[in-house]
């Protein structure tokens, strides 16, 4: 029986911050994810995608949350082939030629800062979200393969942004590259009938994880500033949609981390708690988890 976990993607969003979801003595940085993490089981800490995370910052996410809570945290943008500004790196580093060389020390100092979340049971996954850019082809395989190896021993999940490494024609060979890499892989929904669209896809390629992101179904998806391309407030019955494809993947791994990127305001909080009630009404014999209560 799996172990359905549901919550967002990030607990620091500036406009969730100016909604009013954080209670009066919880506004500084301890109390935000310390209140968040009585609320919710999961979150995904994207603040690494844009800058190396330290050490420090990992040990203070452990210490201001539960035993059993979980971080799914993303990967460095040099890490994903994503632009990386040199301002990003660390100073020692940002004369270095953009080569294989830089992406090893690169990933030897992101692991090294989570190796405290991992060392507690607290790190989830890692999320290798990949750009548009990268399409399917042997070298993008190649260049997927390197990070895989790179990060051999740790849990390790995989979201493509171009829509033909899941096209009818490609979808079993994606399926198959990612089982070999004992690679999540992160099934999303996005609006549908755009050239960007992405299908909601849910494939079991680990038996230990599955990873559903929820992007929103803005109609500027792929285009515009982050709050076009991400603004939606979803409705019971476009999540009803999901159901039948996380009682599948239910049925064949140990856990599931549903993440809710959705915005403004407070609005992916919000869907996670509609998610949260129609799992806990619709798969009533499954472990579904919206909110960890301290005991």
């Amino acid at each position: 029986m799996a172990r359905i976990l549901v919550g967002t993607c990030g607990w620091t969003d500036r406009a969730l911050l100016a909604s009013g979801w954080y209670p009066s003595g919880h506004r500084d940085a301890e109390g935000r994810l310390r209140h968040y993490a009585t609320r919710f089981p999961v979150v995904e800490a994207d603040s690494p995608y844009y800058a190396l995370p330290d050490e420090r910052t990992s040990c203070q996410w452990r210490d201001r949350t539960p035993p059993g809570f979980r971080f799914d945290v993303k990967a460095f943008s040099l890490l994903t082939g994503h632009p990386t500004r040199p301002s990003a790196l660390p100073p020692d580093l940002r004369a270095h030629p953009r080569d294989a060389s830089l992406r090893q020390e690169v990933w030897t100092r992101y692991a090294r800062a989570l190796t405290p979340l991992r060392a507690s049971g607290r790190l989830g996954t890692l999320v290798f979200q990949y750009p548009p850019s990268l399409g399917p082809g042997p070298a993008a395989e190649a260049f997927i393969r390197t990070a895989r190896d790179r990060a051999r021993d740790w849990p390790f999940a995989v979201e493509f942004r171009d829509p033909a490494w899941w096209h009818p024609d490609r979808a079993r060979r994606t399926s198959a590259f990612l089982t070999d890499l004992d690679a999540t892989a992160v099934a999303v929904d996005t609006p549908q009938g755009l050239p960007t669209s992405l299908p909601p896809t849910a494939p079991v390629t680990t038996a230990r994880l599955s990873v559903i992101r929820f992007h929103g179904r803005s109609r500027h998806w792929g285009t515009g500033t982050k709050e076009d391309r991400f603004r939606h407030a979803y409705t019971p019955t476009e999540l009803s949609e999901w159901l039948p494809r996380i009682r599948t993947l239910a049925a064949a791994t140990e856990e599931i981390h549903i993440l809710f990127n959705n915005c403004c305001g407070d609005a992916a909080v919000r869907a996670a708690e509609t998610m949260r009630g129609l799992l806990a009404a619709q798969l009533p014999h499954q472990r579904t988890t919206g909110r960890h209560v301290p005991t």
